[in-house]
């Protein structure tokens, strides 16, 4: 989990941590779940989702995380891309 703040935005990165430095790809799709952008503290995956309230844009990757956020709440099923069968979702809150 990475959070940082950018103006006047929260922007919270998280993935599961068994895909972190990977790249995925499908079609014309290259997703890569970069160390630079993804990688912080390490937390388990409900204080990652908990951290989806205080956060005004937000962009996960991975079965864990994608999953938690859904049963919260907070990601709609079909709002979900998979790539290489693994989900990512972002929400922007305006």
């Amino acid at each position: 989990m990475k959070l940082r703040k950018i103006g006047n935005h929260v922007l919270l990165a998280i993935c599961d941590v068994e895909i972190l430095g990977k790249t995925l790809r499908e079609g014309k799709i290259v997703f890569r779940v970069s160390e630079e952008f993804y990688k912080g503290e390490e937390v388990d995956v409900e204080e990652a989702v908990a951290m989806i309230e205080n956060s005004t844009i937000v962009n996960m990757v991975g079965r864990n995380v994608v999953r938690k956020a859904v049963e919260k709440g907070y990601v709609h099923p079909e709002a979900i891309l998979e790539i290489e069968g693994i989900p990512h979702a972002q929400i922007v809150k305006l």
